[in-house]
C-alpha cells in the first residue's frame, strides 16, 4: 500500500510549519520530523539550508527513489542531489493548485506505483533536462504527441514516461510497431476484427485501441504505415469510433495517442509518402529525442542505472574502469542508447561481478583511439569519471559540491593521484588475537573522517577519494553517525 505522509525539511522552521498546515489543509497528512522507513513517505518537500543530517537522510531517500519536491524560495537549497532526483519543483508561496499537481506528479513516480518495465528519463544533459521538461508538461493534457529521433535513442521510454505522468497511469500503455507488421494485417492489429471477417480469423479479437481504452496508444514507426492504413487512422483520429474488420458495430475510441518515428515526415510528404493532414493531426507537441552523441557527459550516469538494472533483475553486475570508461566517451554510439544498453547485458554475462578494463571491450570500440594518449589523459584526470559534468539542483548550488555529484561504478581515487595499494602482509595478527569487526569499523570511521576533511566535507570528492560510491559512503556515514565538519 502507497504511503500517504509528506514530509517538508526546511531550515527555517516557520515556513516548515506553514507549509505542513497547508498540506493538511488540502487533507494531506505532514510531518517535520524524518522517519528513515523504506518507502515510508509519499513525497518529501524540502527548502532552505538544511541540517547535517537532513542531507544526509535526503540522499538516502534519492537513492530509495522516493518523490522529492524543491521548494523554490528567495535562498536556493544547497545539496549534493542531482537534479534527476527531483520529481518536481514548487514556487513558495503555492497555490492549492499548484500542490495538488505536484503531488499527482509524485504519486506517478512513487515506487509503489511504478510499473515493473517503467524507466526513468537518466541524464543532466542540457538535451536531457529539455525532454523531461518537455515530458512533464505534455504529460497532464490530453494532447497527442509525436516523437521524433533517431532509432535507437529511447523513444518508448519517452512515450512510457509520458503515460506515467498522465492521468491515464492506471489505465494500459499498448505499444506497436507499425513498420514490423504486414501491410495486409495492420489493420486488424489495429482495430481487431469479427469471427470469420477473412480467411483464418477462426474467433474474433480485439484490436490495440480496444486493449488500450482509456489508455495510451502507442503507434512507434508511424513513418512506415502504409497509405491506405494512414487514411483509416486518420478517420479514427477525427471521429474517434471505429469498427473491427468484418463488423458492423461502431465503437468509441477513448485513447490518447503517440506515435513516434525515425524518418523526416516533412520528406515523406514531398515524397507522397505520408499524408499531411495525418502530420498536422499527429504533430499536436513533438518532442525530438538527442542522440547519445549529444548527451555524452550523461554516459556514466546510464551506464550506472543500466547496471543498476541488471542487480535488481538478478542478472549479475560489474563494473568499468575509469580507462574503460574514457574509451567509451569517446565512440559515436551510432545504434544510441539501445547499443550501449546491449553493450553493458553482453559485459555483464563475460565478465560478471569484475571491473572491466579496456582490453575487455568488443574491438570495434577501439578503432581510431590512441591508447598511449588515452592512458595519460586518465592519469591526468581528463577522462576522469568518463567526461560527465556535475550539474547540482540550482545556480545556488556550492560549487565545491558541483565537481564530484555523480558517483558512478567507475569511481576510483582521485583523478591526479594514483590509488594506494595496501599490501596484505603490511599487518599481522597479534599473538592475543584481536576483535576484526571492531578493528575494521574503527578502520573504515578514521578512513572517511579523513577523506571527508581532506574535501571540506563534499561527499562527493570524499566517495571518489575512497574508491566507493557516494550512495554507499553515505550510507556508511548515517550507519556510524558520521558528519561532514
Amino acid at each position: 500500500m502507497q504511503a500517504s505522509e509528506v514530509l517538508v525539511l526546511d531550515g527555517d522552521g516557520a515556513r516548515a510549519a506553514e507549509v505542513v498546515k497547508l498540506l493538511r489543509f488540502a487533507g494531506v497528512p505532514a510531518r517535520t520530523e524524518a522517519i528513515d522507513a523504506p518507502e515510508h513517505w509519499r513525497a518529501i518537500f524540502f527548502a532552505g539550508a538544511l541540517a547535517e543530517e537532513h542531507e544526509v537522510f535526503l540522499a538516502g531517500q534519492a537513492e530509495r527513489k522516493t518523490p522529492l519536491i524543491l521548494l523554490e524560495t528567495d535562498k536556493p537549497a544547497r545539496t549534493g542531489l542531482p537534479a534527476s532526483s527531483l520529481v518536481a519543483r514548487l514556487s513558495w508561496p503555492f497555490s492549492l493548485p499548484a500542490l495538488q499537481a505536484v503531488l499527482r506528479q509524485a504519486d506517478a513516480v512513487h515506487p509503489a506505483a511504478l510499473p515493473p518495465d517503467f524507466r526513468p528519463l537518466v541524464g543532466e544533459s542540457p538535451a536531457m533536462q529539455r525532454i523531461r521538461g518537455m515530458v512533464r508538461k505534455v504529460a497532464p493534457s490530453e494532447a497527442t504527441v509525436l516523437i521524433l529521433g533517431e532509432s535507437g535513442t529511447g523513444k518508448e521510454v519517452i512515450a512510457r514516461n509520458v503515460h506515467q505522468f498522465s492521468a491515464r497511469r492506471d489505465k494500459p500503455f499498448i505499444p506497436l510497431n507499425c513498420g514490423a507488421i504486414p501491410a495486409e494485417l495492420l489493420e486488424s492489429e489495429l482495430f481487431g476484427h469479427e469471427k470469420g471477417a477473412f480467411t483464418g480469423a477462426l474467433s474474433s479479437r480485439p484490436g490495440r485501441f480496444e486493449l488500450a481504452e482509456g489508455g495510451t496508444l502507442f503507434l512507434d514507426e508511424i513513418g512506415d504505415m502504409p497509405m491506405p492504413m494512414q487514411v483509416k487512422l486518420l478517420r479514427v483520429l477525427q471521429e474517434r469510433t471505429y469498427e473491427r474488420v468484418g463488423g458492423r458495430e461502431t465503437r468509441k475510441a477513448n485513447v490518447r495517442i503517440i506515435a513516434a518515428t525515425h524518418r523526416d515526415l516533412e520528406e515523406r510528404i514531398r515524397q507522397g509518402e505520408f499524408r499531411e493532414d495525418l502530420y498536422y493531426r499527429l504533430n499536436v507537441f513533438p518532442i525530438e529525442t538527442a542522440s547519445l552523441r549529444e548527451m555524452s557527459e550523461d554516459l556514466p550516469l546510464l551506464v550506472e542505472e543500466m547496471i543498476g538494472r541488471l542487480e535488481r533483475e538478478g542478472r549479475g553486475s560489474l563494473s568499468l574502469t575509469p580507462g574503460a570508461m574514457a574509451v567509451l566517451s569517446r565512440y559515436p554510439w551510432p545504434g544510441n542508447v539501445r547499443e550501449l544498453a546491449n553493450l553493458i547485458e553482453r559485459l555483464s554475462i563475460l565478465y560478471p561481478d569484475q571491473p572491466v578494463e579496456i582490453h575487455d571491450l568488443p574491438p570495434r570500440y577501439l578503432e581510431g583511439i590512441d591508447l598511449t594518449e588515452l592512458a595519460s589523459a586518465v592519469s591526468h584526470g581528463a577522462a576522469s569519471g568518463g567526461g560527465a559534468s556535475s550539474t547540482g539542483l540550482d545556480a545556488g548550488v556550492d560549487p565545491a559540491s558541483q565537481a564530484a555529484q555523480h558517483d558512478t561504478h567507475v569511481s576510483s581515487a582521485p583523478a591526479d593521484t594514483p590509488p594506494m595499494v595496501i599490501r596484505p602482509d603490511a599487518f599481522d595478527l597479534p599473538e592475543e588475537g584481536l576483535d576484526l569487526k571492531a578493528l575494521l569499523e574503527g578502520l573504515e570511521v578514521r578512513l572517511i573522517n579523513q577523506a571527508l576533511a581532506r574535501n571540506d566535507g563534499v561527499v562527493a570528492q570524499a566517495a571518489r577519494m575512497l574508491g566507493v560510491r557516494r550512495t554507499t559512503l553515505v550510507e556508511k556515514m548515517r550507519k556510524y553517525g558520521l558528519a561532514r565538519e
